[in-house]
């Protein structure tokens, strides 16, 4: 659809371009350009169905990160891992509201913060799904009881392979055909993936340090 939105428009500058000279040669000026702006439509064309999915998932992702990191400063975490939660908190925060105003624009429903997953109805009921690395509620449930040493340990291990599975939903949209052409999901899913890839390297040598001391 975008391929043949783009041949139309491509035909209709080269007739406009023929007509524009037919007219000067005949001594005829050229019409004023109008300054009626263009309707963006942007928002009707430039997404698909894969885009909607990876923005509902990332909602659920990262609200499940925002519980983990706002465990930190009750649960006894070093000051390491506290400014690490910070930093996670204070960058998902605003993602969260980007994608939920970015479905919201493209009238598709925007689904609250779930640290559980997303919410699938299936069959006429609703069933939660984790997205890739997500945290079980088992997982969860570790996480909150330990403290101290403990929660670091556990706080990093779980949350990188939180952010491991947020590169690879990332991959998975990169590589559906079609998807990511919009311009605010694309960027997204970039940050996404190198700032958690950063973040990942970084909490591998944490937990090193603190596992071996090194």
């Amino acid at each position: 659809m975008r391929i043949s939105f783009r041949i139309i428009s491509a035909a209709f500058l080269i007739v406009f371009a023929a007509c524009a000279s037919t007219g000067r040669a005949q001594g005829q000026q050229p019409a004023p350009a109008s300054t009626t702006p263009f309707p963006d439509t942007s928002a009707q064309h430039t997404y698909a169905a894969a885009d909607i999915r990876f923005i509902a998932g990332m909602i659920a992702h990262h609200a499940q990160a925002l519980v983990m990191a706002g465990w930190a400063s009750s649960h006894g975490a070093s000051p390491s891992v506290q400014t690490l939660a910070n930093r996670i908190t204070n960058a998902q925060q605003d993602e969260i509201a980007l994608m939920q105003r970015w479905l919201r624009d493209r009238h598709q429903p925007a689904p609250d913060a779930n640290a559980h997953g997303m919410t699938m109805n299936m069959n006429g009921m609703e069933h939660e799904m984790l997205m890739p690395g997500m945290l079980t509620d088992s997982q969860l449930k570790q996480l909150d009881e330990a403290r101290g040493k403990e929660f670091d340990r556990l706080f990093l291990t779980f949350m990188i392979q939180h952010h491991r599975g947020a590169v690879t939903m990332v991959t998975d949209l990169f590589g559906t055909y079609g998807a990511a052409q919009d311009a605010t999901v694309f960027k997204i899913a970039s940050d996404v993936s190198a700032d958690q890839t950063t973040e990942i390297a970084r909490m591998q040598k944490m937990l090193a340090s603190l596992i071996f001391g090194a």
